[in-house]
């Protein structure tokens, strides 16, 4: 308002505002415009001052460096050293096409293209290529550890489902049956068939809960184990199954709320963790070998061997001082078949009774040297419990010379790390009551309870932020619920994978779904946080995703993917990542990606040219966020049948 104070006011000039002034206003603004008018076209007719400048100025200068300065100028001496060239008659002819120009993204994007593979590679796991395998040591099964493809010999195609796939049953009824069109494999029924691990009936196979040594059942198995250890009281919550077979153990372990992480190696016993994943169990392929097991340490509550046929009592204990390594302090090792209760076994096993008697006695002798307890024996099972510290195992060394505590190390580092031969030091505690490392809270409570790794500030991360997290991942899970309409509904998807998990929020939002959720924390992440997800009663592994996962293809129902292609922007190829993705990725399941919205039109080009159905969704805050969330589909395809000659999805 105080500019205004300069302005004339038209009623102070004419207090008289009549109708006849406002006639007088208009009549002299409409003659000021005909003026005005006439004047310009005036000019530009050839008349006035700037036909005047035209004629006799511009135009007469021809377009020469040495006329274009005048004389007087003090550039004038410098004129001479381009008179040569002012004399040069300029071109105007256009030089560049469209074709020479360097392709841009979008241009690029058109040709984009990822074919189906060969139908020879239904099963594909590139990390456990049996030919691949072949090339490496046999001894402690080095040969069956990870051995990933380099970069010029990686699959830059689709892998295709068998012919006549379908999707699994869902959960609670495919822990008991799976179609065999989605695992083509008879051989477990033919092998194991006195030991009831699967049937096969018509078009399917038939999973009675059966094993090698739970032969009434596993449910009745895991009721003998429960009369010796407390498994309905909510302390025990993760476990871990060492030579899993079709994974019945964890699966009937789910009804008791704890949750198993199954492993097997791919071997003879053809596709037994892929029986795992179509039941709709947790499951990785695995083996203890030469490196350690992709967990953090004081991960599980409890181990599991059921003649696994790991060979405990070799290489100077290597295997058991492993599994010590993974478990939590107080956490039990259940071990049954051979060689417990060889006395009553062995000619059944065709074994000797001193072969037997020296595999039990150095099982017993490696426990007692890693502190552990042996709760009880009762049959065929036997139970030992680690210590909840080290106070007395530390004050023992002085008996037991082997193992030695191992040097300052991290003990969570876990991705292609070398198996020790040493004892893993549990953190210090200033009682010896005390829990070392911190008590963990009974489940449920235990998925919200401040994690004592972060009550400790161990991994850098406040109890505040760990609790501000979880209410943000629980109002994210809303929100993509409200957009993927297959997550929301209930007993669509069972298998779900969180390519970085941090804080495993996005599984803690799901806990009360049908679902479980493989939490995976990159070996490339700033923090490494997988011993908080454990310790929140959560499951999860290591990963670098400029690698293949070590499952079959067809693992998952759903993939999280949070900040993914951020984190690997300069790190490995997109059309890798997302190969890979796709690989592992169920036929009509779903994707949400969240990143960076330039990310996102890149992953988008190539997901439209794997024949996916996306979209990009605005941040749940609004338009004006740069994240954005990409809702991907796989479309149902399959191999071709035998006698086709064409793919359904070329």
């Amino acid at each position: 308002m105080a500019n205004h104070k300069n302005c004339p006011n038209p009623f102070q000039i004419f207090p008289f505002m009549t109708k006849k002034a406002n006639l007088y206003y208009i009549t002299t603004a409409s003659v000021l415009c005909a003026i005005f008018y006439l004047l310009g076209n005036w000019q530009h007719s050839g008349g006035g001052v700037a036909s005047a400048i035209s004629s006799s100025g511009f135009s007469r200068f021809p377009c020469t460096i040495a006329n274009a300065i005048p004389s007087s100028s003090p550039r004038n001496a410098a004129s001479s050293a381009f008179a040569s060239s002012a004399n040069v008659v300029l071109d105007f002819e256009a030089h560049h096409r469209a074709e020479d120009l360097i392709p841009t993204e979008a241009a690029t994007a058109q040709d984009l293209h990822f074919p189906p593979c060969d139908p020879k590679f239904s099963e594909y796991t590139p990390c456990e290529d049996v030919q691949r395998s072949l090339r490496f040591d046999r001894e402690r099964l080095v040969y069956r550890e990870r051995h990933c493809p380099e970069k010029g010999e990686r699959l830059k195609c689709r892998i295709p489902a068998p012919h006549g796939y379908r999707l699994p049953f869902p959960w609670p009824e495919s822990r008991d049956k799976a179609w065999f069109a989605n695992v083509p494999h008879k051989e477990l029924t033919v092998e194991k068939k006195k030991q009831n691990w699967v049937r096969f009936e018509g078009d399917r196979f038939i999973f009675p809960g059966g094993g090698t040594m739970f032969s009434n059942g596993a449910d009745a198995y895991i009721d003998d184990i429960g009369k010796m250890i407390d498994l309905r009281g909510g302390s025990i919550r993760t476990a871990i199954d060492t030579g899993c077979g079709v994974a019945s153990w964890g699966a009937y372990l789910l009804s008791r709320d704890i949750l198993t992480v199954s492993f097997a190696p791919r071997d003879t016993h053809e596709a037994q963790v892929q029986f795992a994943l179509e039941r709709g169990v947790p499951a990785l392929i695995g083996v203890l070998a030469s490196k350690r097991l992709p967990y953090p340490s004081r991960a599980f509550d409890m181990a599991h061997c059921s003649r696994c046929l790991i060979p405990w009592g070799q290489y100077d204990g290597a295997y058991l001082i492993e599994v010590d390594r993974v478990l939590r302090p107080g956490g039990y090792w259940i071990l049954s078949g051979p060689p417990i209760n060889w006395e009553k076994h062995w000619k059944g096993w065709d074994r000797k009774e001193e072969d037997l008697k020296a595999e039990q006695d150095a099982i017993e002798s490696i426990a007692r040297s890693l502190c552990w307890k042996k709760l009880k024996q009762k049959g065929d099972i036997a139970i030992w419990q680690k210590p909840t510290n080290h106070v007395h195992c530390k004050k023992n060394r002085k008996v037991f010379k082997f193992p030695p505590f191992c040097p300052a190390q991290d003990p969570d580092k876990a991705w292609y790390t070398q198996m020790d031969t040493c004892l893993t030091a549990l953190p210090e505690v200033s009682d010896i009551k005390d829990i070392a490392g911190g008590e963990l809270a009974k489940w449920p409570q235990r998925l919200t309870a401040v994690p004592p790794r972060i009550a400790s500030g161990s991994v850098g991360v406040t109890a505040e932020t760990f609790k501000e997290n979880t209410d943000l991942w629980r109002s994210r899970v809303s929100y993509y619920k409200s957009l993927d309409h297959q997550l929301a509904q209930k007993g669509r998807y069972r298998n779900l994978l969180d390519m970085n998990a941090n804080l495993g929020g996005f599984a803690a939002a799901l806990v009360d779904d049908p679902v479980w959720v493989m939490n995976v924390v990159p070996v490339e992440a700033t923090t490494n946080t997988l011993g908080v997800i454990y310790e929140r009663g959560l499951i999860g592994t290591y990963q670098s995703w400029c690698e293949a996962v070590s499952t079959y293809p067809r693992t998952y129902d759903f993939i999280h993917a949070d900040s993914v292609f951020t984190l690997y922007s300069e790190r490995c190829d997109m059309d890798d990542i997302l190969l890979e993705m796709d690989r592992i990725l169920r036929p009509e399941g779903g994707i949400i990606f969240r990143d960076d919205v330039d990310i996102l039109e890149k992953i988008k080009r190539m997901t439209d040219a794997m024949q996916y159905e996306s979209r990009i969704i605005d941040h749940e805050k609004g338009p004006h966020e740069r994240e954005k969330i990409l809702l991907a589909y796989k479309q149902y395809w399959t191999a071709p049948a035998p006698t086709e000659g064409t793919d359904t999805a070329s």
